[in-house]
């Protein structure tokens, strides 16, 4: 697990592969491409942590698309939800009859996203999916729908590819299970 960086010590082990990541995402986007084939593409993305499977996933959209950002906060500095959220940054584009591809680096309590779903759909988008790269489908608190999600995982508290704790290991290559000993 050395993978020669110095966070993975703090990783009580490796949940998924940068390698998976990238082939994962390749499939989602081959998916992406033929659905939205003909049609203009709005992508979200759901600041910070979904950054980097963001820009791996857009590289791959053979599609006319805009993109912009949101931030909303649920966590703090967490690693459980506070079931408030909070709106730190909005889109700069209207999403009036567009078609809208949320972009999230995980779904778990679903309250967040449930939020930024009925936002824009209440802005008149044409359509609204969802794309997660993890879906922990155990922590979900409502019945959020995903409509894609590259990995299912447990309901463990996972890093790497984007995700953080308290800001850091966002940098790591491949995804893993914090150790507890970190932020109990």
């Amino acid at each position: 697990m050395n993978r020669g960086k110095e966070l993975y010590k703090d990783l009580s082990r490796i949940l998924i592969t940068h390698e998976e990541i990238q082939h994962e995402i390749q499939s989602l986007a081959d998916q992406l491409n033929q659905e939205y084939k003909g049609k203009e593409l709005m992508c979200v993305c759901i600041l910070r942590g979904a950054v980097v499977f963001f820009t791996d996933l857009i590289r791959l959209l053979d599609l006319p698309l805009t993109i912009d950002f949101m931030a909303i906060s649920s966590y703090g500095g967490t690693t459980k939800s506070s079931g408030e959220v909070r709106m730190q940054k909005d889109l700069e584009q209207s999403v009036m009859d567009k078609h809208v591809l949320v972009v999230e680096d995980i779904v778990d309590s679903g309250l967040t996203l449930a939020y930024i779903m009925d936002i824009l759909s209440k802005r008149g988008a044409k359509s609204v999916k969802l794309a997660t790269l993890l879906d922990k489908p155990e922590g979900r608190k409502n019945d959020l729908k995903v409509d894609y999600a590259c990995f299912t995982i447990p309901n463990e508290f996972v890093v790497g590819y984007g995700l953080d704790y308290d800001e850091k290991y966002r940098n790591l290559p491949d995804i893993g299970i914090l150790d507890p000993k970190i932020y109990m």
